[in-house]
This record gives C-alpha cells, sequence and structure tokens, in this order.
C-alpha cells in the first residue's frame, strides 16, 4: 500500500486517520495542506474516485463566505475556485494508489489491505 493523508495538524479527522494507519502498522505519507496545497492532477484523482466535486466539500467549513462562494458558482469553474480556497476542501484525504476517501473512513481503509 501506498498511503497518502492529506489534512491539517490541527483537524480531528486528520489526527483520526493516522492513528488508525500507525496502529496497525501501515507506513503512510503526510501532506499538511497548510504548507503545501493539493495539485490539481491529484485533485482530479480524489474527485474521480469519490464520485464528484461536491464529496469534496466541507459543508462544517468555518470560513462561510469561501464556502458559499464555492457551492454556489457555476459548475464549470467550481474546480478552479476550490483548488483556490482549498480551505473548504473535506479532510483527511486518504489516497492509496487510484482509491480514495474524503473523511474520516475506516471501513473503506479496512478493504484497501
Amino acid at each position: 500500500m501506498n498511503i497518502q493523508i492529506f489534512g491539517t495538524k490541527k483537524c480531528n479527522d486528520t489526527k483520526k486517520a493516522q492513528r488508525y494507519f500507525k496502529e496497525r502498522g501501515i507506513k503512510f505519507q503526510f501532506i499538511d495542506m497548510n504548507e503545501k496545497e493539493i495539485s490539481k492532477g491529484e485533485f482530479r484523482s480524489v474527485c474521480q474516485a469519490v464520485g464528484g466535486i461536491g464529496a469534496m466539500i466541507n459543508e462544517a467549513c468555518k470560513d462561510k463566505d469561501a464556502l458559499a462562494l464555492v457551492k454556489y458558482i457555476a459548475e464549470d469553474e467550481r474546480e478552479e475556485k476550490l483548488l483556490a480556497n482549498q480551505q473548504v476542501i473535506k479532510t483527511p484525504i486518504v489516497r492509496n494508489g487510484k482509491q480514495a476517501t474524503v473523511g474520516y473512513e475506516p471501513t473503506v481503509w479496512k478493504g484497501w489491505s
């Protein structure tokens, strides 16, 4: 397995995801989205794996202005706005090759091994 966890150090679900893989002795790479944003290619790959951009939006985001901007913009412009306002992306994003999840999804990760 080649696990990548995209998230922030303050996100509780990201911490839980890291703990999940640590407890099972599965190595992973953590990418802090406050230091390095997710690239357009990685973003598209995750979108495809999770069923579209809608699954990537964090409805509980604290930045309500950015959330409204991303949610209510034209569909063809949503990707660019979401990449420009990554604080609206739901975390953690956990990737294993072409497979990916958004949020804390241990039942899905269990099937990856």
